[in-house]
């Protein structure tokens, strides 16, 4: 009796630890990463390109709306208030941010952020 508890205790410990090691998933290559480019280049690219920039939000415009610049110029960005994770940031942290371009006509650019990172 005393081999079979200890037995149900090793097989248990081996599944439990094996489900710890792996949640599963894809394994093999990634896709290649995407270079930042900066405000000015994305002005510029297709809409529904996707992007990552490096700046600033300089202010808040309203309606999960803001102005994200670099050192090359300004764009309106949209980040989701639930997108937002808790982290709070101000007109001084450098950000990361990996987004879609959004042109629509007659309407200003503007970034949908995907996620974004403090630098």
């Amino acid at each position: 009796m005393k081999n079979l508890f200890f037995s149900l205790i090793a097989l248990v410990s081996v599944v439990f630890s094996a489900n710890a090691q792996s949640n599963g998933g894809f394994v093999g290559p990634k896709a290649p990463s995407i270079a930042p480019m900066t405000v000015k280049q994305a002005l510029d690219v297709r809409d529904d390109t996707v992007i990552v920039l490096n700046g600033k939000i300089i202010n808040s415009l309203g309606d999960e709306k803001y102005m994200f610049a670099d050192a090359t110029g300004q764009v309106m960005i949209e980040i989701d208030d639930d997108d937002w994770h808790g982290v709070t940031v101000t007109p001084e942290d450098t950000l990361e941010i990996t987004g879609e371009v959004d042109k629509e006509f007659m309407e200003q650019t503007k970034i949908d952020v995907k996620s974004f990172k403090v630098k």
